[in-house]
């Protein structure tokens, strides 16, 4: 009892001087990622990101964070994700570590399944982001996603930019 008390305490304080509503968009555009993606839904992923991002994969893939207009980035992302038969982006622990005026950062645990036939690549760690706040939204201008684990097969990326093509 006691620890749940605890944990309930410090859910709290971290949430402590930010208002509900900017709790609710931070996690609105932070789930909006990653259930668009999943769904295809480009116009929801795409209103999640200010007009200029900075994504950092490189404790997957290596390279440089890469800084482009969310509209390169969408179509990056939807030129090869609806090559898999299924993807599953669970977004979870949603925490906001900061937000000064107009300007925020969270982070948020994943696990990511990615699927073709029977084969599977499956992802686990944390996203790290910043967001600013416009016209009542808060729109996502980082995201860094930290691995921790994976399971499977990671060509299946490639597989599914293949694939992808041939759909369209």
């Amino acid at each position: 009892m006691i620890t749940k008390f605890l944990a309930v305490t410090a859910a709290a304080s971290l949430f402590a001087g930010v208002a509900m509503a900017d709790q609710t968009e931070i996690n609105r555009s932070i789930t909006d990622v990653a259930a668009g993606a999943d769904r295809h839904d480009w116009d929801r992923v795409r209103g999640a990101f200010s007009e200029t991002v900075t994504t950092d994969y490189t404790g997957l893939w290596g390279g440089e964070p890469i800084t482009q207009s969310a509209d390169e980035l969408v179509a990056g992302w939807s030129g090869f994700l609806p090559g898999f038969d299924a993807t599953h982006h669970m977004v979870t622990n949603h925490t906001i570590t900061e937000v000064d005026g107009s300007k925020a950062k969270a982070e948020a645990d994943f696990t990511a399944t990615h699927r073709i036939d029977d084969k599977h690549w499956t992802l686990g760690g944390r996203y790290s982001y910043e967001l600013v706040r416009s016209d009542g939204r808060w729109l996502i201008t980082y995201l860094e996603m930290m691995p921790l684990w994976e399971t499977g097969d990671r060509g299946l990326v490639t597989l599914a930019g293949e694939r992808a093509v041939k759909k369209n």
